[in-house]
């Protein structure tokens, strides 16, 4: 007797023995032969699952697990509750949007292999994988995602990696990053060359140039405004910070008057961890960024030399000269001197201000430019020289003159090896 669509079996008809009668052989072997056919040949088995006469159907309706399926995709691709249990293969850059949680339903669970290329995995509205906004898969990488009906979450391998490898390469260090004036935006925007940053167990790289705009707020990604809070400042110091973002490690940089990290204002910069000090602009009086070229080694110098002093009086009384140079950290100054005095063997002496007061002249400290032999003459000179966090050098001389400094730029270390 065949089985109903529901696969439910009904014994052939006329086959019910009566109370108190005989029962006959032809009757009793009509079941009997009905029953070894049913057992002998195939049938669905259905348990209430969706595609009662599927084997997808059956599986689900007796609670087993749905067969993995594998599929290749060379696109974005847009994730639905009948993926569960697939495994895509990514061949190319791309994007993997999820549908919503609830929609996918607890124990729902996806595998993505990014095999040519990255691939972000962008869950639905605001919810979260691992408790980010968004995961990046970077190219030879894998990751398993499951669903609890609200959220998504990995299997921690991936982050464990990425980790691991913060833990072992450790030291502190930039490898690029030459910064350059924006040829298109050259008074707002600095360019970043490619570049690799390394902080103690902090690491990130980018491939590409990054440009960020002085005069706009924070904001992620290239082109896009780079100053931590407020608004860009004349004759300003703008420092340059790496940053790592935490939920793909992609480098993006932020602008900051704070020469320490603990100083630069974080409001803007939610899901990224600051790594380390890049770089330094200065702005000039109309609060625009100061022409310069950046050279290997973290050495800049202004396409415009600065005169940073005219005719300034110059004595025997040790005094301070502020500088064109990074303000709230120590740099080395390159500069050039001229000086000149009615009399006729007065030397004058440029330091370091960390070395004290200083007295110029062959019998004390001695001297890094003086006069020629004859009264009014003038003596040129040049030097590099450390100043002091407030962007002083010390001046002092043997005698009253007058002394010019052009500032040509400066070396700020910031651990960049080429």
């Amino acid at each position: 007797m065949p089985r109903n669509g529901q696969g439910q079996y009904s014994k052939p008809p006329n086959t019910t023995a009566q109370p108190n009668t005989v029962i006959k052989s032809a009757t009793f072997n009509t079941v009997v032969d009905d029953l070894v056919t049913d057992a002998n040949n195939p049938r669905p088995i259905t348990a209430g699952g969706t595609g009662a006469n599927t084997v997808e159907g059956a599986r689900s309706g007796l609670g087993l697990e749905k067969r993995t399926t594998y599929a290749v995709k060379s696109a974005d691709y847009a994730v639905v509750a009948a993926d569960n249990n697939a495994i895509h293969r990514f061949t190319t850059d791309a994007v993997a949007t999820l549908d919503a949680a609830a929609t996918m339903g607890i124990s729902w669970h996806y595998t993505v292999i990014a095999d040519g290329g990255d691939v972000t995995l962008n869950p639905n509205g605001s919810e979260t994988i691992d408790g980010d906004a968004e995961l990046l898969v970077p190219d030879g990488t894998s990751v398993f995602l499951v669903c609890d009906g609200t959220e998504f979450f990995t299997d921690r391998v991936l982050a464990t990696l990425n980790e691991k490898a913060d833990e072992t390469d450790v030291g502190s260090f930039i490898d690029g990053g030459i910064l350059s004036n924006n040829s298109g935006n050259p008074n707002t925007h600095i360019d970043i060359a490619p570049i690799s940053v390394r902080a103690g167990a902090l690491f990130v790289a980018s491939g590409s140039t990054l440009t960020k705009r002085l005069n706009g707020t924070f904001a992620p990604g290239t082109g896009n405004g780079g100053l931590d809070t407020g608004a860009v400042g004349a004759n300003g110091t703008y420092f340059l910070y790496g940053l790592r973002k935490n939920s793909d490690r992609s480098f993006d940089a932020v602008f900051s008057t704070s020469p320490t990290i603990a100083g630069v204002n974080t409001t803007l910069l939610t899901g990224c961890t600051i790594v380390k000090c890049i770089g330094v602009v200065l702005t000039d009086g109309n609060s625009t960024i100061r022409p310069f070229i950046m050279y290997p080694r973290d050495e800049y110098t202004f396409v415009t030399p600065v005169k940073d002093a005219v005719g300034v009086s110059i004595s025997a009384t040790s005094n301070l000269l502020a500088l064109t140079v990074p303000n709230g950290v120590k740099s080395r100054a390159k500069l050039r001197f001229e000086f000149t005095s009615t009399a006729t063997t007065n030397a004058a002496l440029l330091s370091d201000p960390a070395q004290g007061v200083l007295a110029a002249g062959i019998g004390d400290d001695g001297g890094n430019l003086g006069t020629m032999q004859v009264a009014s003459g003038f003596a040129i000179g040049s030097q590099e020289i450390w100043t002091n966090t407030s962007r002083q050098i010390r001046r002092v001389a043997g005698a009253s003159g007058s002394l010019w400094v052009w500032t040509d730029g400066f070396h700020f270390p910031c651990g960049r090896n080429a």
